[in-house]
């Protein structure tokens, strides 16, 4: 059986990797699922032993140490090893940063506590044991980690900065038989821009990009599934992604106007 630590995984994408992996794999998937909502990862624990895995609710606020902590304890406590964590646990925020109020900007720093350092405080509790099982570790970034997106200052800032830990990670790992994997989704389907920080830190209830062309949350899931089995690098998941990296290096006003074209209108600086 392998033992998949999943942060962020009461809905969206890390709640869809969950149940693939169940409906995959099922009695031989022992699943750790983490996040806030003790009632959403219930639901989704029971969708993945219907699919005959085992599964381990630890309700968590990732943003806090040690809660990072105690949910590697309770998956060693519970399975006696860990070969897979998934750093999926995020926020979405979107605000122009001239619209930030100062006595406002400290959700700044709570977005990079939940997006970057939850991750770091788990994998730093978990390599032990990633090491021990030659294990992997997949880091759900954004393209917004690869490309800043206006309006997106805070959350890029935080997934840039996801982006240069786990790259650095993955060379100090090179020998231990341990994986990164980093994925980088554009824009999918789920709720996580709604509840996400407007400029005074609020949820914004509604999302400042163009979502008619989003990812699906199945396909989402799938590729970064796919990128794990064979532990790859990275996921860059649609071609306009893959043009829009190499594209930055080459002609990066271009860009630039086309990050700005995919805000929406009332979302774009004036």
């Amino acid at each position: 059986m392998k033992i998949h630590v999943i942060t962020g995984a009461s809905d969206g994408i890390g709640a869809e990797v969950a149940r693939q992996l169940a409906a995959a794999h099922g009695g031989q998937a022992g699943l750790v699922l983490a996040a806030r909502s003790e009632d959403k990862l219930r639901a989704v624990a029971a969708q993945c032993r219907a699919c005959g895995a085992q599964a381990l609710v630890v309700p968590a606020d990732l943003s806090h140490e040690p809660q990072c902590r105690a949910l590697v304890e309770a998956a060693v406590q519970e399975f006696g090893r860990i070969d897979v964590l998934v750093n999926n646990a995020g926020m979405s925020a979107h605000a122009l940063f001239a619209d930030v109020q100062a006595q406002d900007l400290h959700w700044y720093e709570k977005l990079m506590k939940i997006n970057l350092w939850s991750s770091v405080w788990c994998t730093h509790a978990a390599l032990p044991y990633l090491k021990a099982s030659h294990g992997q570790i997949a880091a759900v970034s954004s393209l917004a980690g690869l490309i800043g997106v206006p309006g997106r200052t805070a959350y890029s800032a935080s997934k840039f900065a996801m982006t240069g830990f786990f790259e650095a990670l993955r060379a100090e790992l090179k020998s231990s038989g341990v994986s990164v994997t980093i994925a980088y989704p554009g824009v999918v389907a789920t709720s996580i821009r709604y509840r996400g920080f407007n400029a005074r830190g609020e949820p914004a209830g509604g999302s400042g990009l163009k979502e008619a062309n989003a990812m699906s949350v199945e396909e989402c899931a799938r590729l970064i599934l796919d990128g794990m089995h064979r532990r790859r690098r990275e996921v860059v998941m649609s071609a306009n992604a893959k043009l829009g990296r190499f594209a930055k290096l080459i002609v990066p006003a271009v860009v630039e106007r086309a990050a700005l074209a995919a805000l929406k209108e009332e979302a774009r600086p004036h």
